[in-house]
């Protein structure tokens, strides 16, 4: 999923949690941990990313002389800050239907 195209809310906004409960079957406490888990799905996709393009420019030499600042790795930090936060990605998911919840013990 492309997380810079995303058009969740970049500050905190307080939310109804009547509209929130029901979205899952009316049960507010499995609203909640369904952002939870999807939040955290985010977070860690969003991190691998990140790191895997920072990664090149990682330098594998232990010399403290050689520290320098690299422009580009500063502008990729700073992209990805200003981007949603993951519980804010996972929210609008969720109110925008986008989100799918499976019961596996509904299926046994």
């Amino acid at each position: 999923m492309s997380y810079k195209n995303s058009k969740a809310e970049r500050t905190t906004i307080t939310r109804d949690t009547h509209a929130l409960d029901s979205q899952v079957e009316g049960n507010l406490f499995e609203t909640l941990v369904v952002l939870s888990r999807r939040s955290n799905q985010i977070a860690k996709e969003m991190k691998e990313e990140l790191n895997s393009k920072l990664d090149e420019f990682a330098t594998h030499q232990d010399n403290l002389e050689e520290v320098f600042e690299n422009r580009e790795q500063i502008e990729i930090s700073k992209f990805y800050e200003r981007l949603p936060k993951p519980h804010s990605i996972a929210m609008h998911e969720l109110l925008e239907g986008e989100v799918y919840v499976r019961k596996p013990e509904a299926e046994a």
